[in-house]
């Protein structure tokens, strides 16, 4: 089985999308967006992690089962964050005051 040859133009362009990354991910902490900073990060992270799985760890070219264990982890990673948010959500409810008593 012959390896797939990625030419280097694409490899800087991907760290030079990284980077922009990186820098976007800075200035946007510099920034309050209220409840949107969350949303404003882990869309940052996720494309960087997007970036990093398709070139630099060759899933682009990779069989299918390879693409599948990649996206039953970010399947997982959503899962997480569902658990987490809902415990989190629902943390201010044992502040209100019980009727009947």
């Amino acid at each position: 089985m012959a390896e797939h040859v990625t030419p280097v133009r694409t490899y800087l362009a991907v760290f030079a999308a990284l980077l922009v990354l990186t820098l976007a991910t800075w200035l946007a902490a510099q920034v309050d967006f209220g409840p949107a900073n969350d949303v404003i990060a882990l869309t940052i992270a996720v494309t960087k992690a997007l970036l990093v799985l398709w070139f630099f760890m060759h899933l682009r070219y990779s069989t299918r089962m390879t693409m599948l264990t990649a996206l039953a982890g970010f399947f997982w990673l959503g899962i997480l964050i569902a658990l987490t948010l809902n415990d989190y959500l629902t943390r201010g409810s044992s502040l209100l005051p019980v009727l009947g008593k």
